[in-house]
């Protein structure tokens, strides 16, 4: 994410857009916890003294960090990220690595697929993210920062050498401070040389480390993306281009979601106990209502009619509240016996409908069939 918290502050206070926002503890003690990009055009830098960072800028404006709200909006990001892929590394609140190559085939698919996460972020929370996409971790992590803010850079496995070797040796992740004077004396500035270094002036740099270091500078990286275990919840969500106040719509896209959380459930073979609904009105502000299942189900109709529930009494307290998003969650997963289509002895009506949209969506996509409650 792009100056994460403080983008969040702008995002949240409209009249701090445009301005130097640092966030961060007081100005004897405290040090800058995020600094936006306008910022950053005086030099103030994450980790660096408050009273330095005004000393710089003394015009920014001082905010104090709000880590609840941040870890909130951080939560909403990872959920986005699962839209895409099972396999999510967090590495902070605002960064994480992104496992896609069970999913696309080529630079091609990989940049359309960059570009729908970058519109899901934006559209859905307001924020911009910079992405970088590599055959590894570190040539991706490498390739998020080049285009800083909003940026999107797609390095593959051919260019890594023509991307990697102009930088400065410091775009290493692990290559600090202390050790970039010591390459620079033994006239290593650049990642290329770095690569093409040999034995006798890399060793007294990094000890028994230089040859997996001169491997990064190569690009290589065997590391995997260690997702964090399997998926707690379910959810369909979408941010609508105008807010809708209007409720027969609201009930329609609610249809929508709902049955598309529903096939996901299913498709992983799963039942929920909790059907959740996420709200986000034109204030960015959200609200969440949830409710219990019992016993757990993957049926469509039950689920869609806990959801609608949930709708008709938020806008019964909230009238003619226009919304910005509408989700539905699915949570309290637990392994499910699914049976087949034809095994009528021990399904009910709804199982075999339900059974039947299965078959005919796995050969034909998620939306050949649809409820038609979700339609004009």
């Amino acid at each position: 994410m792009d100056a994460f918290y403080a983008s969040i502050e702008q995002r949240d206070h409209p009249k701090m857009r445009g301005l130097p926002v640092v966030v961060g503890g007081g100005e004897r003690r405290g040090v800058v916890a995020a600094a936006s990009y306008e910022a950053r055009r005086f030099g103030v830098r994450s980790a660096m003294p408050m009273a330095e960072a005004l000393r710089r800028c003394p015009k920014a404006v001082q905010v104090r960090p709000r880590m609840r709200h941040y870890q909130s909006v951080s939560r909403e990001i990872f959920d986005i990220f699962a839209d895409f892929t099972p396999l999510v590394e967090g590495l902070s609140l605002d960064e994480a690595f992104l496992d896609l190559s069970g999913s696309v085939a080529g630079p091609a698919a990989a940049h359309e697929t960059a570009i729908q996460l970058k519109l899901r972020i934006e559209r859905e929370l307001a924020l911009t993210a910079s992405i970088g996409v590599g055959p590894n971790k570190l040539v991706a992590k490498i390739a998020s920062d080049l285009d800083k803010p909003d940026g999107l850079r797609i390095v593959t496995a051919a260019q890594v050498h023509a991307t990697l070797d102009p930088l400065p040796v410091q775009r290493i992740p692990g290559i600090g401070p202390r050790t970039v004077p010591r390459l620079h004396d033994a006239g290593i500035k650049t990642i290329g040389e770095l690569r093409v270094a040999g034995e006798n002036i890399l060793r007294p740099v990094f000890g028994r480390h230089w040859h997996t270091t001169q491997q990064r500078a190569g690009g290589r990286d065997e590391r995997e993306v260690h997702s964090h275990g399997a998926a707690k919840s379910v959810s369909a969500e979408t941010t609508f281009d105008h807010d809708i106040s209007d409720g027969a719509e609201l009930f329609r896209v609610l249809s929508r979601l709902a049955d598309q959380g529903t096939g996901r459930l299913r498709k992983q073979k799963l039942e929920a106990a909790v059907v959740s609904l996420k709200i986000r009105d034109h204030r960015f502000r959200t609200a969440s209502r949830q409710t219990t299942l019992r016993p757990p189900t993957a049926s469509r109709e039950r689920i869609h009619d806990a959801a609608t529930d949930l709708l008709r009494s938020w806008l019964g307290e909230n009238p003619g509240l226009p919304l910005r998003l509408l989700g539905v969650g699915l949570g309290k997963l637990s392994s499910a016996g699914q049976l087949g289509l034809f095994d009528a002895e021990t399904q009910g009506p709804g199982d075999r409908i339900d059974g039947a949209i299965d078959a005919v969506n796995e050969r034909y996509g998620d939306t050949a069939l649809v409820p038609a409650r979700s339609l004009r």
